[in-house]
């Protein structure tokens, strides 16, 4: 289970909590202009642009979580069980395996709207990267700081739905989770007012009331309308301490802690890392479980001209500060 989430201040931000029993040893992964991006049904891009975001690496091609490029278009793919349906391999189409869509859309597109036109002429099909590492059912959350859409291939068609909240989880699909957030329009960061009857006198005994009836469990559709409140009603500056600062408090509000989340029998999903890329600067920010420190990858301090991927794995041991 994740959450994924858009912030703009100054810059466009984008980043997800990755909420699992167990990691793969993903490390953040730049992939440069020029490393050839070979296509599992024909052709391949020998060029493109460049990105950085969260993989896990098999026979050196990187197998994205998240990632921005360089043009400050991104996206992140969440778990979707049970409802991602992937088409099957057509003549005549522009055929795409489910694994590649995130650096095959990021290499071409330096827009959202040039990311709809494109999606537009895909079939998504459901080839795996090998038989060891099967097919991933996920939806996606793709924006930049002109706006958001979440695309979801089910049982009837890939479907591209505008993400005005900027949000994304995990299930029922997206639509559906949208429909949901009307339960909650009552909801707000001010205190509320007596509108249960005007022949009692009830008073607001504690700050913070005007959230009452924010679900506080960690279900999927439970976390969307947390993180979409949060976000939605969040303020900060606009410089990057603060703005990114921000980010990582907004995704705090959906964190998973072990022994609250029982997968199975002695197994527990916590958030085994946050990210929060500046979409704008290229600079990718993370934190893990078990390491609260704010670490930086930037992008622009690479070879973006190269033809290898660079990779830096996680820091995960907690990091303090003496200050005595």
């Amino acid at each position: 289970m994740c959450t994924a989430a858009t912030y703009q201040t100054k810059d466009f931000y984008m980043g997800r909590t990755l909420d699992y029993e167990f990691s793969y040893g993903e490390k953040i992964t730049v992939m440069p202009r020029n490393y050839p991006l070979e296509l599992r049904h024909g052709g391949s891009i020998p060029s493109h642009y460049a990105l950085i975001g969260m993989a896990h690496i098999a026979d050196d091609y990187p197998l994205y979580y998240d990632a921005v490029n360089e043009m400050g278009l991104g996206i992140a793919g969440l778990n979707f069980v049970g409802n991602a349906i992937y088409s099957n391999v057509k003549d005549g189409c522009r055929n795409v395996a489910q694994y590649e869509f995130i650096p095959w859309l990021l290499g071409q597109c330096g827009t959202l709207a040039e990311a709809r036109d494109l999606i537009s002429r895909m079939n998504m099909v459901g080839t795996p990267y090998s038989d060891t590492l099967p097919t991933a059912q996920l939806h996606w959350i793709i924006a930049d700081k002109s706006g958001a859409i979440t695309v979801e291939s089910v049982a009837d068609g890939l479907k591209v739905y505008e993400n005005p909240v900027g949000v994304l989880t995990n299930n029922p699909p997206f639509d559906k989770q949208m429909f949901a957030l009307n339960n909650y329009m009552k909801l707000s960061p001010r205190q509320p007012e007596n509108l249960f009857s005007s022949k009692l006198e009830l008073n607001a005994y504690s700050r913070g009331m005007g959230a009452l009836g924010l679900p506080g469990d960690l279900s999927s559709a439970s976390r969307f309308a947390r993180v979409a409140f949060t976000k939605l009603n969040s303020i900060s500056s606009s410089s990057e301490e603060d703005s990114v600062g921000q980010f990582f408090h907004i995704l705090g509000s959906v964190d998973q802690q072990r022994g609250c989340c029982e997968v199975s029998e002695g197994k527990y999903e916590i958030t085994i890392y946050t990210s929060c890329c500046n979409a704008s600067r290229g600079i990718y920010y993370y934190t893990t479980y078990t390491n609260h420190q704010i670490t930086a990858v930037d992008m622009h301090r690479e070879d973006l001209d190269g033809s290898r991927l660079i990779c830096y794995p996680m820091l995960d041991k907690e990091e303090f500060r003496q200050q005595n």
